[in-house]
């Protein structure tokens, strides 16, 4: 009778290593994780893991950590993307005697302390941001040693090293320059959750660049525990009110995801209001208020964080009950990737897709995000041929772009090799760099494939398959089968009906509009070098006051109204948004376009009655003596009639509108600072007839213009106003980007 074979010294002691880590004496290796281990740790291997969320893909890389430096090793050098991941990781490294350190913004101060224990063999696993690798003082004065001397090399939520995974970051790819590197038969880890076949394929690709040999440790990804389903409501009121109403029905605590900086803090606000203990989580808050909000949810004392994208890879909460998604994500990667945050060690957690109208105009926001434009890419080697360190603030005033997308801009740059980051700046190295149409176009269509593979997802329950097989064929699993327990396969779990009282009171939220716009109090760095000749604070003299608008277009309910009239430039320079998304126009997606022309109409009283409750609400020092508007090319009648009619609601002289001269303004909503003051500068003026009439008046200007962007129309228009006699001008406008 054949027997099993005794287990090798290596598998015993690495068990017991596993039993240290997780405080289990009859803890065992998941299928698939002593094989990784062995890869690792015997035969000096590349292997890439790809094993659902809750696998245990930590357990591999610290266990062979231990294991390797119990043989003399050096640290293992950890690259991951969200300093969440990074501390959960550190925590439960040290819970196995695991020696583990992070280098990171939000530990400045102890960086020196770091570099004395990593020169003292005192650290085991040094954590970093892929981010960190292009920082200088790292890349000189710690990277070298650690590649010389590190023992194994972990990559994780290595999806992001593709150009084809779902969060695609530039600085991952210097990850393949990295491993480049490394002294012959240095092991390497490569983890994700969330990757189909062309992601795979494209990473071991990476991981064994130079002919090195990669392991593949694939699992199945479904988790029996995941109950998912798609409830389709009419409008945001019934999305908020049933969740408001029903929140409190869903098991244990959980995340409510948004896709919108706005609707996190508006919807947890609502949730608030409707005796929910919640807290918005996002992008704004620093890392202090991150992480007590996280803690906060992990130690069950809050029913949900109501939260961004912000909160995604490497927040572990194996209890975590449910995820609501108000709005959905651009791909079912994405969207496994976050639902994979519940259920991990429960028998029953709760999924649950709310998507919304608006989803589609935020996808297309995002449509090319993480692609350089070609002409932004010229404009800026061509700036940076002197030679000299430029600071991205002096960039833009060579190319007309957001900050945010400049940075992304020079983080591909910097990978492709065409320009380094320096003290002061960034420099060119001189390599020449072609514009890959041909490589972002196919990047472009498998991404548009996504979207459209989201909206089948979303369909309703009699047009749709199994959801949990749905997102395992999206992520090419082969054993993608119909999972029995979705509202496709067992029928809706979830109520439909939206309460009365609760729609009344989401309703009466959302109706209330009013947000501040907040006057500019500088001048942007370099404005002089496109023509116009300030710098600087701006002068009180010729400053506005703080302002009033209608909504910001991300926001809820009067957001959504105002997105709709404005037409298809609503979202043309939003900034708070933060789930990555790509381009998609799909028919009837949502049973809403995406497509809209710009509309032209009078603002009808609807309209007028929001506009009068927010001026009703307005704490100003003294009260408006008249009104004039921005010209407006595109919307005259919007403008005028919003004028006029603001006017006629506080009996105040409506005193006609400015001019435009020498073509009038320029450019398109978005683009910087820079450019957009440069866009406004000089065209928009107190005309003579406007002049006289402004020579009777006593006291503050309504200004009063559709949507402020940038805000330099009004910042330009409302100096002019100020020097042609007005004592203040109060700017309002319908609508904010941001």
């Amino acid at each position: 009778m054949s027997t099993a074979a005794p287990p090798s010294e290596l598998a015993t002691e690495a068990l017991g290593v596993l039993r240290d880590l997780t405080g289990r004496p009859d803890a065992v290796f998941r299928d698939g994780q002593d094989a990784a281990v062995s890869a690792l740790v015997e035969r000096s291997e590349r292997a890439l893991v790809v094993q659902r969320t809750g696998w245990g893909k930590s357990a591999v890389y610290f266990v062979s950590t231990a294991l390797l430096r119990r043989r003399g090793k050096g640290p293992t050098l950890l690259v991951s993307p969200l300093l969440a991941l990074m501390r959960d990781q550190v925590a439960a490294a040290a819970r196995a005697g695991i020696r583990a350190v992070e280098i990171s913004s939000a530990n400045m101060t102890e960086w020196d302390d770091i570099a004395a224990r990593l020169t003292a063999d005192d650290v085991d696993v040094l954590l970093v941001s892929p981010e960190r690798l292009t920082n200088p003082r790292f890349r000189e004065e710690q990277l070298p040693g650690l590649v010389a001397r590190c023992g194994l090399v972990v990559v994780d939520e290595a999806h992001c090293v593709s150009d084809w995974g779902h969060d695609f970051r530039p600085d991952y790819r210097r990850i393949r320059d990295l491993l480049g590197t490394l002294p012959a038969g240095t092991p390497v880890l490569a983890t994700t959750a969330t990757a189909n076949e062309r992601v795979v394929a494209d990473v071991a690709e990476q991981l064994g660049a130079g002919g090195v040999g990669v392991t593949t440790v694939r699992g199945p990804l479904s988790r029996d525990s995941l109950r998912l389903g798609v409830l389709r409501l009419p409008s945001d009121r019934a999305r908020l009110a049933w969740l408001a109403a029903r929140i409190g029905d869903l098991p244990g605590s959980g995340i409510v995801y948004t896709l919108t900086v706005a609707a996190a803090e508006e919807t947890a606000a609502l949730l608030r209001g409707a005796g929910h203990e919640v807290r918005a989580y996002t992008g704004r808050l620093d890392d202090a208020d991150r992480k007590d909000a996280e803690e906060a949810l992990r130690n069950n004392e809050v029913k949900a964080l109501v939260a961004t994208s912000a909160l995604g890879m490497g927040f572990d909460k194996p209890d975590l009950g449910f995820v609501v998604h108000l709005g959905a994500p651009s791909s079912p990667v994405s969207y496994y990737q976050q639902v994979g945050r519940a259920g991990r060690a429960v028998e029953h957690a709760d999924v649950l897709l709310l998507p919304g109208p608006e989803d589609l105009a935020i996808w297309q926001w995002f449509a090319t995000s993480s692609m350089p434009r070609e002409d932004h890419a010229a404009a800026v080697l061509t700036a940076m041929a002197d030679g000299k360190a430029w600071s991205v603030a002096r960039l833009e005033t060579v190319a007309d772009v957001r900050r945010s997308r400049l940075e992304l801009l020079l983080k591909v740059l910097a990978v492709d090799g065409a320009v380094e980051r320096v003290q002061g700046g960034w420099r060119s190295t001189g390599v020449p760099w072609v514009y890959d149409a041909d490589r972002y176009a196919r990047v472009t269509r498998t991404r548009e494939a996504e979207q459209r593979a989201m909206i089948a997802y979303a369909r309703p329950v009699d047009e749709a398959t199994c959801r949990m097989a749905f997102l395992q064929e999206a992520l090419d699993d082969p054993t993608a089968t119909p999972c029995g327990r979705c509202d496709v396969c067992a029928g809706p779990w979830y109520s439909t009906d939206v309460p009365e009282a609760a729609a009344e009171a989401a309703s009466a939220a959302l109706d209330r509009p009013g947000v501040e716009l907040a006057p500019r109090a500088q001048w942007p760095t370099g404005a002089d070098r496109l023509g116009v000749d300030v710098k600087g604070k701006i002068s009180p003299s010729d400053q506005v006051e703080m302002g009033r608008a209608v909504a910001r277009l991300t926001d809820l309910g009067w957001g959504q109204r105002l997105r709709t009239l404005l037409g298809d430039d609503g979202l043309g320079g939003v900034v708070d948004l933060e789930a990555p998304s790509i381009e998609e126009d799909p028919d009837a997606a949502f049973d809403v376009p995406v497509k809209r022309s710009i509309s032209d109409v009078p603002p009808d009283e609807e309209l007028i009655r929001a506009c009068a409750r927010v001026l009703g609400s307005w704490d100003w020092k003294e009260r408006p003596a008249a009104v004039v508007a921005v010209p407006s090319r595109r919307r005259p009648q919007l403008v005028t009639g919003l004028a006029q009619g603001l006017a006629g609601l506080g009996r105040l002289p409506y005193l006609g509108e400015m001019s435009i001269q020498h073509g009038g303004p320029t450019g398109q909503p978005g683009g910087n600072s820079a450019f957009r003051l440069a866009a406004v500068w000089d065209r928009i003026v107190v005309g003579p007839e406007l002049r006289e009439r402004l020579a009777s008046v006593s006291g503050p200007v309504l200004l009063v213009d559709d949507l402020a962007d940038s805000r330099w129309t009004m910042t330009v228009a409302g100096r002019e106003l100020r020097r042609a006699g007005v004592s203040a001008v109060l700017p309002f406008a319908l609508a904010l980007t941001a």
